[in-house]
């Protein structure tokens, strides 16, 4: 069997299918993880792995296959059935099972599955990635390396999750957390997304409206990526319609959310960090809060004015879970609108987020719009992308055309100004250029992205 080598991304492994990823490859890689999860458990006869999968076309046939692989493995296979990648993730952590691996091509189109996988250190989970386990998974696979096991395994469904996961989250906020009742808008894209945000609707109070809930994995309105700013037109419509307190728009599998306030405003995700900041850093004084480098302006003012220590990270949830775990952070969040927490063993929880929003909505009385202007600290460009086959050069060349910034390589080039700082850096799981700046200052923020998008143009070469 030809495994191509391009789908072990940085922090996941994603392909089309069935060219690139099908059910005779799947039991392949999958017979390598479980080979990979046992080098990292070797005191363990039988590990406990939990096996979860989205509503793409593909996956229920690919969960048999994997289940299957591993229980002829000798694995003790949990699984979790049809689930979002928090509530996956949630599952591994809160109830202490060694691994697991997510069925999932995140926000990708139809054609696509691939797989997450975490394992739990007891203290925190480690997404395998580049830097955790992806090229020995890749190695291990090419080479045909598994596990043979004359004692079959076994698997136990199991259920309640979501109910758990969310008086998890409600926990997090204090005794008896009090909501206001408010007219929430979501569309989540017929994706996992509807899964946790109808749950958690049926538990505390509100007016849900929805938008392309049911699940079908041929997303038949529109493409299940909230980063496209074109998918939520139709959301940022109906918040205005039905005068919404706010909107929600979570991606493919669920691990990313972004928000639309009141005015139909689509919210930079760095404003509902720094809102999520300032709330864990009242409760938290002094702890440690992550943030990616395409956007570090806003947060990091809002971390220092409440007394936190904040670190930049590499762009990337299996980077940043990592980090989190290396400096005991309690919370990290990302541009692309994925938040971190140190509770769901430091991987993503929309719950949380959604929560502490509505807590805070409640608290204050005031619109998300007025809560979102008292954290800005900066104005961003927004994220613009190019399909180029030079994308060294390119770098080597800003280098050298803002040499006189203060420059970093942590991901890409990130280079510092006084007053404008830009990040430009290829994507990790698509054949693009990304250009992302910001500034204290809205004007400057424009006139610098022309400038640097422009020299980008000339230099660009594509196929």
């Amino acid at each position: 069997m030809n495994i191509p080598t391009n789908i072990f991304k940085s922090y996941d492994i994603r392909a089309i299918y069935p060219s690139e990823i099908n059910e005779e490859s799947a039991a392949i890689i999958v017979n390598a993880i479980h080979a990979f999860f046992k080098e990292n458990f070797p005191e363990k006869n039988k590990l406990s792995i939990v096996i979860g999968h989205d509503m793409r076309i593909s996956s229920p046939s690919l969960h048999k296959v994997i289940v299957d692989t591993l229980v002829n493995g000798g694995a003790q296979v949990i699984d979790v059935g049809l689930i979002s990648t928090p509530s996956f993730y949630f599952s591994v952590f809160h109830y202490d099972y060694d691994c697991g691996i997510q069925i999932s091509a995140s926000h990708n189109p139809k054609e696509y599955n691939g797989l997450k996988i975490v394992r739990n250190s007891h203290n925190g989970l480690v997404k395998i990635g580049k830097t955790t386990g992806m090229e020995d998974i890749k190695r291990m696979s090419l080479e045909g390396i598994g596990v043979t096991s004359r004692e079959k395994g076994t698997v136990e469904k199991k259920d309640g999750i979501l109910k758990d996961e969310i008086q998890s989250a409600m926990d997090l906020l204090g005794k008896n957390p009090k909501f206001n009742k408010y007219k929430i808008v979501a569309d989540t894209a017929n994706a996992m997304g509807a899964q946790y945000i109808e749950a958690l609707f049926e538990m505390i109070p509100a007016d849900l409206v929805k938008m392309n809930f049911e699940l079908d994995g041929t997303f038949p309105n529109h493409a299940p990526d909230p980063l496209d700013f074109n998918n939520l037109r139709d959301l940022q419509a109906k918040v205005l319609s039905e005068k919404a307190d706010f909107g929600l728009a979570p991606d493919g599998d669920g691990d990313r959310l972004f928000f639309v306030d009141e005015k139909g405003q689509i919210l930079p995700a760095t404003l509902i960090t720094g809102l999520v900041a300032q709330e864990l850093l009242k409760v938290n004084p002094g702890a440690t809060i992550l943030y990616d480098i395409r956007y570090v302006l806003t947060p990091r003012k809002i971390i220092e004015e409440m007394g936190g220590k904040s670190e930049i990270t590499k762009v990337g949830h299996a980077f940043i879970t990592e980090k989190m775990y290396e400096t005991g952070a309690i919370f990290g969040g990302e541009s692309s609108a994925h938040y971190f927490y140190k509770s769901n063993g430091n991987a993503e929880s929309q719950l949380i987020t959604i929560m502490l929003i509505l807590k805070l909505m409640s608290d204050t009385g005031k619109a998300l719009s007025e809560l979102a202007t008292s954290v800005r600290r900066s104005f961003e460009s927004g994220e613009f992308n190019f399909k180029v086959t030079n994308a060294s050069e390119i770098l080597i060349a800003l280098k050298e055309k803002y040499k006189d910034g203060e420059l970093s390589e942590l991901d890409g080039v990130a280079i510092t100004y006084p007053d404008f700082r830009f990040s430009v850096r290829t994507s990790n799981t698509e054949p693009l250029l990304r250009l992302n700046l910001e500034s204290t200052d809205e004007t400057v923020t424009k006139r610098k992205f022309d400038e640097i998008k422009s020299f980008i143009e000339q230099m660009a070469k594509s196929e």
